[in-house]
């Protein structure tokens, strides 16, 4: 069964994107926990953390690159990132998505 995130990549359902290319998909947040609250979202599906493989690290570390963009491009000075890591890590959708929280 696909995630709601794949769904989104595939234009199944409709979302704000920010950004996108070949490998992430950028979103707000439709419950937003900032002022500027993004999620920054491999097209690969992957679970969550626990389930990384060791061949998604080059992934993962693009995420981050993104993130730093994505701030820049919000003119954020400062933000947190976040990734919710189970359901007892708060993860709400399995699909591994990475936070991006500001304040302006």
């Amino acid at each position: 069964m696909s995630s709601i995130f794949t769904k989104i990549i595939n234009r199944e359902i409709p979302a704000n994107i920010e950004f996108e290319d070949e490998k992430c998909i950028v979103i707000h947040d439709i419950n937003p926990k900032a002022s500027i609250h993004l999620l920054i979202i491999p097209k690969k599906e992957i679970p969550s953390i626990m389930e990384l493989e060791d061949g998604d690290s080059d992934l993962i570390g693009y995420l981050f690159l993104i993130a730093r963009n994505m701030a820049s491009k919000m003119d954020l000075d400062g933000y947190r990132l976040i990734f919710n890591v189970g359901e007892k890590g708060g993860q709400e959708i399995f699909h591994l998505h990475l936070h991006l929280l500001g304040f302006k």
